[in-house]
């Protein structure tokens, strides 16, 4: 097909804004899926994603549309995911469009994705389409919204689309809108092969499908390709499209996008990002610099049956196949047995990750208190990475600890200013600016009109605040708090800006003695005292009494920072002595306290799941 009647582009949108509804609609109306076979979230093949009604992996679509002119366009639509955890897959998503459909829920305006998605598009030099949604539902405000969007990006109001993904208004406008205003794709189809892998999936008769947009070049069955970071090279089984189910076709050529079966048994071979070109005679310089994805979040992975490990195993090599963002290694505790230590983009891509091993593999799993990376420079001037608190080396050879920050940005109205600066400085966070994006005297007569009669917005001010805070500070009840405060009316995002040094130390918790590897934490000095106490207090209530003294015990580098005491449980020794004797009451008693001696010595404490949870709930 001429490249000028190819358009490439795909949907960006804050949580729940209606991107994946906006997507059916697109479908019907192009006729690309059978109205019997037509379900909600069709693109969202994962049973998680239907679920959760997020989505967690892009997933392209090739649509035909007949435009107004009468001619017959080739549309590359990419749903890309919406989390802030899967950022990363939206860049590569965004490289390999021309053009982005900004969706905009007309009963909550402007959210904190909303402008991070916008940012990520305009360094991608995207053409960006507003659509307003939702405005269908009586909570609607689109004039004050579609106000909010000029003042926020400059748009003007002719710029916008108005539409109902839910009942299907506005989208001949949207699909019209992809014709006229987003640019053909350029690219050579007689240079060499260039092809971006936006996505990869594990099949087990193909091997790994790398999902890609061709820049230059063609693309055929049966020809070799080398992956351009690694020289790997792999002769290809099978070139196809996705309509949305993948259909095999002959070739792939400059501006299509499609997938290609690579016939290679590991997913690492095929990273997302990367450029994949002809083995012999292929192009030299990549299409972008190849970044590799690098893991923010850790957590041990334990599964609580200890003879379960290999399964457990087993389940990670296999889900790894179809998640490249996931990385593992084993490791052993004392208190929980062998388990593995594991890397995630977030704590969202975290929960998916073990739910789908509990749910899909049928696992029980245990998962420690997660963690980020930290780099300890010890007195012998070698830089350690440290994502488990156990690697943490002894405060006598540490140097200076460095931890990641993070530009955090938060969307609120006015009026909760004050809870979000006492959430955030309480957490060694600090305040950058403050600008507000919607002013409280707009009133509907000032936009367009909906068939509704004007009226005033009686609505507070929103402002959108820019903070610096720790990545280690927002991982534990964070969010929560964040909704929880400002009554869920707050969004939030954030990016990684880099490292800071920071007093930074490794908070022991013992056990009759005995240190418990699982329940350490690596904490601000400032704070350890506290969250010490709060964990021995919540430890105290959930390890049972045994029948000698255990103490609990929080400690920095051997120095007792906080103690409790669970009570032994004592037996009547003296039930069967009706008077007589003292002395024999006083043996009784001294035999009793002697073997509580020999039993503190050599006893064991089982300690209960409940107790790791209860490092997830301690409030920092």
């Amino acid at each position: 097909m001429n490249q000028k009647q190819i358009r490439n582009f795909c949907i960006i949108a804050h949580i729940d804004h209606g991107k994946s509804t906006l997507a059916d609609r697109l479908l019907e109306a192009t006729g690309s899926v059978d109205p019997r076979e037509m379900v909600d979230q069709v693109l969202d093949s994962m049973e998680l994603e239907r679920e959760r009604g997020i989505t967690i992996k892009a997933q392209a679509v090739r649509l035909q549309y007949v435009a107004d002119d009468g001619i017959d366009y080739r549309l590359n639509l990419i749903d890309t995911p919406g989390h802030v955890d899967f950022s990363y897959e939206v860049s590569r998503s965004l490289a390999a469009c021309e053009g982005a459909l900004l969706v905009i829920d007309a009963t909550q305006g402007i959210q904190a994705q909303t402008l991070a998605n916008v940012y990520l598009a305009l360094e991608h030099d995207l053409e960006i389409i507003p659509i307003i949604n939702k405005i269908d539902l009586d909570a609607a405000e689109p004039d004050k919204v579609a106000q909010e969007v000029m003042q926020a990006f400059g748009f003007n109001l002719d710029q916008m689309i108005f539409a109902s993904a839910k009942d299907g208004d506005g989208v001949k406008d949207v699909l019209q809108a992809v014709v006229d205003r987003v640019p053909p794709p350029t690219g050579q189809r007689n240079n060499s092969l260039r092809a971006l892998i936006f996505d990869s999936r594990y099949d087990s008769y193909k091997g790994v499908v790398a999902y890609i947009r061709v820049f230059d070049g063609i693309i055929s069955r049966g020809s070799r390709l080398r992956v351009m970071s690694n020289s790997v090279e792999s002769e290809i089984l099978e070139i196809g499209c996705f309509r949305p189910d993948p259909v095999e076709i002959g070739e792939l050529e400059a501006g299509d996008v499609g997938y290609v079966a690579t016939g290679l048994k590991v997913v690492g071979d095929v990273p997302v990002g990367d450029t994949i070109t002809s083995s012999s005679g292929g192009a030299s310089v990549p299409i972008a610099p190849y970044e590799p994805l690098k893991p923010m979040v850790f957590a041990g992975l334990y599964p609580t049956d200890g003879r379960d490990y290999l399964n457990l195993r087993d389940a990670l090599e296999k889900l790894s196949l179809n998640d490249s963002s996931l990385s593992f290694q084993p490791e052993s505790s004392v208190a929980l047995g062998p388990g593995f230590r594991c890397g995630f983009l977030g704590l969202l891509h975290m929960d998916v990750v073990q739910e789908r091993l509990e749910r899909e593999y049928e696992l029980s799993l245990l998962a420690t208190s997660p963690g980020v990376k930290y780099q300890v420079l010890t007195k012998d001037e070698e830089i350690l990475e440290v994502d488990n608190p156990s690697g943490m080396p002894e405060t006598q050879y540490i140097e200076e600890v460095l931890e990641p920050w993070i530009d955090l940005s938060i969307i609120t109205p006015d009026n909760y200013i004050g809870p979000l600066m006492e959430l955030v400085t309480s957490r060694r966070g600090e305040f950058k600016k403050m600008d507000y994006i919607q002013q409280d005297n707009m009133t509907s007569s000032e936009s367009t009109n909906f068939n509704k009669p004007s009226r005033s917005y009686n609505v507070k001010s929103r402002v959108m605040m820019e903070f610096n805070l720790p990545l280690a500070e927002m991982l534990i009840d964070f969010y929560d708090q964040l909704k929880s405060r400002t009554q869920g009316y707050a969004s939030m995002d954030y990016s990684l800006s880099g490292y800071r040094s920071g007093k930074l130390v490794r908070l022991d918790i013992l056990v009759a003695g005995n240190p418990v590897d699982a329940l350490s934490v690596i904490v601000d000095r400032s704070g350890a005292y506290s969250l010490g106490k709060d964990l021995v207090t919540k430890l105290k209530d959930l390890i049972p009494r045994q029948m000698f003294e255990v103490p609990i015990q929080a400690s920095i580098g051997g120095k007792v920072q906080a103690r409790e005491t669970v009570k032994a449980l004592r037996k009547n020794v003296l039930a069967k002595c009706y008077g007589g004797d003292v002395t024999r009451k006083r043996k009784l008693l001294e035999r009793q306290a002697e073997g509580k001696k020999r039993m503190k010595r050599v006893g064991r404490v089982e300690i209960p799941q409940e107790a790791f949870l209860s490092v997830l709930k301690v409030k920092r």
